[in-house]
């Protein structure tokens, strides 16, 4: 598409509304016309070619409370490009009117593409649309283990109890993803079936739903599941331990953390004493005298990575080797006693990720990505940490240098660009977080959100610069819908002096710590 052509869309999308205000008058103050700006949207919408211009084409629908909207926005539903889908669920979850809902519902209840029943889930569940609970219901039973998951979802966005006895069979769907939705849709209603439904989810084979049953039995706080979820902490090892001792510490206002010797203790001591579950102020009170102690001591549990522990057995180590981390640290200080080979940053997260690697037990299985512009990774799969497996990570990590870094500029300024490699240097942060989840070029909608991975470290001096996706809300957004399945714990650390919320939402969104080591 030419420049020209570009321009001139664009133009049409600036004007449109200006436009059809106009139409009402000389001076007149009128809202658009929905019926009006639906009209607009069919006569221009296919003329852009470009998925940014489509993209603000579709969110111009804002609004425009109408049935002929849900018309115009079902092709969109089917569309490859997932940031169009994205605009229309947006669009078709935002009505106000009974009539506009009403047509959604219609839609579902016709429509036959998968992929177009989603996004109608979607946006029913976005916008807690009421009524036709037939429709949603007979969704629960559809041949696509998405199209299922998806009405889960919508029927508990509506916060009604009477929807609960409908999701509970999906508990036991065969599908894991299904069985997953379940549990956090009933979790949702606070429904007390979960408590037997979740106790039995705990001996899942898939840990992810193991995982996803914890949190419901952590949402609906009984003594019942005390016992089990004690029995799964002496039981099961990991990166789970934590879930479930979360779900103990919740249930009972106890912090025993995953001393699972302390907590079979206590309970002998008080289950045949008529013993209740702690009130919502005991909870809170034992809560911050928790918080109070982490941070005067707080003991290790498991590998211990930039001071964040994880009793994981499935761990991920990313490493930013892009050119700034040739820089120096400013806060030198900070650094003085680590017996660092250089205060570069690459140096010092080198060592500090190579003594990581030394004190991890056999058991731990690992893999670990260096990444700049392109993606490197040490091995194919996880492995043991074995002798021999953790002496070849630890020279492998030693051969990692910053590529294109401020060594690197002499070349560049005298024309060497090549020499240089700058290009090479850039930060990828997109493309190493979807090798990261096994997501590359694939959706949530497939079988590969069964990862062995459950833990990732993340560490990064830098924004992102270079790949499919630069934008960190894109990022952010695009990690949420990956992990949605996935279930994997995303720990994030930070050097540098770049801005850093990106790095503390995306460990906060994905059930992780985030760590600043200072500029």
């Amino acid at each position: 598409m030419s420049r020209l052509t570009t321009l001139l869309g664009a133009l049409v999308l600036a004007l449109l509304p200006l436009a059809l205000a106009g139409a009402a008058g000389p001076g007149a103050a009128a809202p658009r016309g929905d019926e009006e700006i639906v009209r607009e949207f069919q006569k221009y919408y296919k003329k852009f070619k470009e998925t940014p211009q489509r993209y603000e084409a579709i969110l111009s629908l804002e609004g425009a409370d109408t049935p002929s909207v849900v018309r115009v926005l079902l092709p969109v539903l089917g569309d490859p490009e997932l940031e169009l889908v994205d605009a229309a669920v947006r669009v078709l979850g935002g009505f106000k009117s009974q009539a506009a809902i009403d047509a959604v519902f219609t839609a579902l209840i016709e429509e036959k593409r998968e992929e177009v029943r989603v996004g109608l889930l979607r946006a029913i569940g976005d916008g807690g649309y009421k009524g036709n609970s037939e429709a949603l219901v007979e969704c629960l039973a559809d041949k696509a283990w998405d199209v299922r998951r998806r009405a889960a979802q919508a029927l508990a966005a509506r916060k009604e109890q009477s929807a609960a006895p409908a999701i509970a069979p999906l508990v036991t769907d065969k599908e894991a993803a299904v069985r997953c939705a379940a549990f956090e849709a009933l979790a949702d209603l606070r429904d007390p079936a979960v408590v037997e439904l979740g106790i039995a989810g705990l001996n899942d084979e898939v840990w992810q739903v193991r995982a996803c049953a914890a949190k419901a039995l952590t949402a609906v706080r009984d003594k019942r599941s005390i016992e089990p979820l004690i029995v799964k902490l002496e039981t099961e090892e990991g990166r789970l331990q934590q879930d479930y001792a979360a779900a103990l510490e919740e249930i009972t206002a106890k912090m025993f953390g995953m001393r699972a010797e302390n907590w079979r203790g206590w309970w002998e001591n008080v289950k045949d004493r008529g013993y209740e579950i702690a009130t919502d102020e005991e909870l809170a009170k034992a809560k911050a005298k928790r918080a109070e102690y982490e941070a005067q001591y707080k003991p290790k549990e498991g590998t211990s990575y930039h001071g964040i522990d994880t009793p994981s057995r499935s761990i991920l180590f990313i490493i930013d080797v892009s050119g700034s981390m040739e820089n120096l640290v400013i806060e030198k200080e900070r650094y003085e006693d680590g017996d660092y080979p250089s205060m570069k940053r690459i140096d010092i997260c080198k060592t500090e990720l190579q003594r990581t690697i030394e004190g991890l037990e056999s058991y731990v299985k690992i893999n670990i990505l260096a990444f700049a512009t392109d993606v490197k990774t040490w091995k194919k799969k996880l492995v043991p940490a074995n002798v021999l497996n953790k002496k070849s990570a630890i020279d492998w990590v030693g051969r990692l240098e910053a590529i294109g870094g401020t060594s690197k500029e002499d070349l560049a300024a005298a024309g060497l660009t090549g020499a240089a490699n700058l290009e090479a240097g850039k930060t990828n942060t997109f493309g190493v977080l979807m090798e990261a989840l096994g997501a590359a070029g694939r959706g949530t909608k497939d079988k590969y959100y069964e990862v062995e991975v459950d833990t990732i470290f993340f560490l990064s001096d830098g924004r992102p610069t270079v790949g499919e996706l630069v934008d960190p809300d894109d990022i952010l957004r695009e990690v949420r819908k990956s992990n949605e399945l996935r279930k994997v714990v995303i720990h994030t650390i930070a050097i540098g002096e770049f801005q850093k919320s990106f790095m503390k939402t995306l460990a906060a969104e994905n059930g992780g710590v985030f760590v600043d080591l200072g500029r």
